[in-house]
């Protein structure tokens, strides 16, 4: 008397998980709205699970197609927000340049270059902050004294700086777009982490 019930059950349970037929037309229409929206990472990774699940469908062959279309439209993207990250930051380091040369050092904030050397306070192409850390290079200066002796004295001045990128993440290392970009007293480096900074720095 159990077996007619179970079978029942297993039947109905398995109805259960049937799935609408017309969710790969759903699928796409949405694919296709985010890539208009301009959201095509969103895009893609929706075109991706809808090729994988319905292959056979004419929506799935044509999320395929589309796939092409959207790697080249995401390189495109990649290279744009690198080249405005490049742009973004030997302008900041440019102003640090100018301030530099009428103070006499580096400011300690970023937001000291507004509005003479910059109309704002700079941040990335997603509207994160960089990363700024001025410092002084050169702790110990050796000199000479009025009768020509050597003579050390002791640095205060920021004569150096980092300015970090930290990338879409926001969050230390990472490839492509989540990679980190370093600036040193307007250089970019490619190591993937700063050199330390002479320590003890001097108590200003």
């Amino acid at each position: 008397m159990w077996r007619p019930m179970v079978l029942a059950g297993v039947l109905l349970c398995s109805g259960c998980r049937m799935e609408d037929p017309r969710l790969p037309r759903q699928l796409y229409e949405e694919a296709i709205r985010l890539t208009q929206e301009g959201r095509n990472l969103e895009a893609k990774t929706l075109m991706e699970r809808l090729a994988k699940q319905y292959p056979d469908s004419p929506d799935g062959q044509n999320a395929v197609k589309d796939l092409f279309l959207l790697d080249g439209l995401l390189k495109q993207e990649r290279q744009e927000r690198q080249r405005l990250v490049h742009s973004g930051m030997k302008r900041v380091a440019d102003a640090l340049t100018r301030y530099k040369g009428n103070h006499g050092e580096y400011p300690r904030f970023l937001t000291a270059l507004v509005p003479d050397y910059l109309e704002q306070t700079p941040e990335t192409p997603w509207k994160h902050p960089y990363f700024y850390r001025p410092f002084v290079g050169t702790p110990i200066l050796n000199t000479t004294d009025r009768r020509g002796r050597a003579a050390q004295v002791t640095s205060t001045k920021f004569d150096s700086y980092y300015l970090i990128c930290l990338g879409v993440d926001l969050e230390p290392g990472g490839e492509d777009l989540a990679a980190d970009i370093f600036v040193i007293n307007g250089e970019f480096q490619k190591a993937s982490v700063p050199p330390p900074m002479p320590q003890p720095q001097p108590v200003r």
